[in-house]
């Protein structure tokens, strides 16, 4: 029987035996690599878990392509290591929008799992980050028309001043207050429930999508058109 040697999440055992009893195939990385989901029971409490692997080179692909990752006799270790495992972390969140750069993608994410597994305030003080790191380019590079270093560092204020001089859409202004509001409850004072932290996602999403996904859909849409022209 194929065994696999790891850390069991269920029962703390480290270094303990599983057997290895199926995998799918998940992913292929570098037109290679191939990920597996593989479903596996601890020797040690008799519980399952679902481990993530990855091939560790082309020889050892071969290898489990023409057995069988779960038919293999032994330990498959040396064939594959072990990248994580499938937890409540892995449900579906809501993706981020389009075309955003990679930091606030990375950061909108992260708040979109936590906010899948029900840690409001942890999603909540994640989507202001995004909308922080967001608004901070709109700003002019001298203090002018009122503005100060509060206003730079201070989110709550930056929004009504851009807003206010017009760098950022006006039809967005109602749905703002939340990120004030909301936001600094979770940053603080750890109260934000689901229905604030809905509130907090639909104007990060709108507001990353006026900002980063629009204007590129629209040069990728512009430069179509061009080369269209040239052929």
């Amino acid at each position: 029987m194929s065994e696999l040697v790891a850390d069991c999440p269920r029962c703390g055992a480290t270094r303990i035996t599983f057997d290895l009893v199926s995998e799918t195939v998940v992913a292929v990385k570098y037109d290679w690599q191939r990920w597996y989901e593989a479903f596996c029971v601890c020797r040690h409490c008799g519980r399952s878990t679902t481990f993530v692997l990855a091939e560790k080179g082309i020889a050892e692909g071969k290898i489990i392509r023409q057995n069988g990752l779960s038919t293999i006799t032994g330990s498959v270790n040396g064939l594959v290591s072990i990248e994580t495992f499938v937890s409540l972390k892995d449900k579906a969140g809501v993706p981020p929008p389009e075309h955003l750069p990679q930091e606030i993608r990375d950061i909108f994410t992260e708040a979109s799992t936590c906010f899948a597994v029900g840690c409001h305030n942890a999603a909540g003080t994640m989507f202001r980050l995004c909308v922080d790191l967001a608004t901070k380019s709109f700003l002019p590079e001298k203090d002018e028309n009122g503005l100060n270093p509060k206003i730079r560092r201070n989110l709550g204020l930056r929004l009504p001043w851009l807003f206010d001089h017009g760098l950022l859409p006006e039809a967005l202004r109602d749905l703002s207050t939340c990120v004030k509001e909301d936001g600094n409850d979770g940053a603080h004072a750890g109260t934000l429930e689901e229905a604030d932290t809905e509130d907090l996602l639909d104007f990060t999403t709108a507001l990353l999508e006026r900002i980063y996904t629009e204007p590129k859909r629209l040069r990728l849409a512009k430069e179509r058109r061009e080369k269209r022209r040239e052929s």
